[in-house]
């Protein structure tokens, strides 16, 4: 049976406790003396219950703490042979980015002051020869998201007649001030990587350029027609996808806020589409969620295809009603469960959790 409520301040509840040690209670602390131990007795009847939400609201007041095995059972910890050994430090000039991996870096090329098949400077006898790979530097400098070029064209009038010459525009400059490469970076900022139209305003003032995040909007609403084959077509191509990663957030959409609907709930479904060497990101933003929305692509896919590996977590409505899947659930978060309840099953679930550690140990010697 839920107790019912008691309101005590702090200082009520101060002086009640002052009032116990020096055993002079009132007639009016016996109720809430009562009130309080029928409480407890329902804290822990819930906490026994209830363990997993309860963790789960400890971890979103006070933060999580680390998951890692020998933390959560207290034994089996890594010894220093189990430990995976450090890679040893490696020379300036090795880093984690290659110069091929720089795609959309801009290339110059630098002439040396010596040519194909001249004599060796310092042999004199023999010739040097281009070699086929040069030495690249790379080096990254700072700009604007939107970078803005002026151009000044000369006008020259005559005194007579007052005509005015000007300079011609130069070649592939265009007619629109913003070009298409602008409107797709101002895209990508704000729904590719969450930047708001509001601080790339501020982030263009400051450096000079400024863009309205009016003007912003009224580009990004402007490409839509122009766009909108290519994402029939993305999601073409992620229907058949082999592998399938699904997931939902919630979301708060104004205009939906005041409609009458069967379903409060507002959703934003990420689907990344794994199709042969290419990873497609889709994105489904309203009342549906993730299980409805995928249902929804599997309809664009061709059903000569193998059914696709489904990754996503064990929530119900994650899993499409309409379309078979070879269903994959997260890892991460079958192990997490195990995680929230070890205090109440320490011995199974340290077993569950040393098992999935071997796992995790082969995957990354791997």
């Amino acid at each position: 049976m839920t107790p019912a409520p008691l309101e005590l301040s702090a200082q009520e509840l101060e002086s009640l406790i002052e009032r116990v040690r020096e055993k002079r209670l009132l007639d009016e602390d016996y109720p809430k003396l009562e009130a309080l131990g029928t409480t407890i007795a329902y804290l822990s009847q819930v906490v026994n219950d209830k363990s997993v939400s309860i963790q789960r609201l400890l971890k979103m007041l006070f933060g999580a703490k680390t998951e890692k095995t020998e933390k959560v059972t207290g034994k089996g910890k890594a010894t220093e042979k189990d430990k995976p050994q450090k890679a040893k430090k490696k020379k300036p000039g090795h880093g984690r980015n290659c110069t091929p991996k720089y795609t959309g870096a801009e290339k110059v090329l630098v002439s040396h002051e010596l040519t194909h098949k001249d004599s060796c400077p310092l042999c004199s006898t023999g010739k040097i020869y281009l070699e086929k790979n040069p030495k690249s530097l790379i080096r990254v400098t700072g700009g604007a998201p939107l970078n803005a070029v002026i151009y000044e064209m000369e006008r020259l009038r005559c005194n007579l007649c007052g005509e005015v010459f000007t300079a011609a525009t130069p070649e592939g400059v265009g007619e629109e001030k913003y070009d298409a490469g602008a409107g797709a970076m101002i895209a990508l900022l704000k729904y590719g990587n969450g930047f708001p139209f509001y601080r790339l305003e501020n982030l263009q003032n400051s450096l000079g350029m400024p863009v309205p995040s009016s003007t912003q909007w009224d580009i990004v609403r402007d490409m839509y027609l122009q766009i909108n084959p290519f994402f029939w077509e993305l999601i073409n191509q992620g229907a058949a996808g082999n592998i399938l990663h699904n997931d939902d957030t919630t979301i708060k959409i104004l205009s939906l806020i005041n409609e009458q609907a069967e379903r409060t709930g507002m959703f934003t479904t990420g689907i990344v589409s794994i199709h042969d060497h290419y990873k497609i990101a889709l994105f489904y933003t309203g009342r549906n969620h993730a299980g409805e929305n995928i249902t929804q692509l599997l309809k664009q896919r061709d059903p000569k295809l193998k059914p696709p590996i489904q990754m996503c977590d064990a929530l119900s409505r994650n899993r499409p009603k309409e379309f078979e899947t070879i269903l994959a659930n997260c890892l991460s978060h079958g192990r997490r469960r195990f995680v929230d309840i070890h205090d109440n099953f320490p011995d199974e679930c340290g077993y569950i959790l040393h098992a999935i550690g071997q796992v995790y140990k082969i995957d990354a010697e791997a």
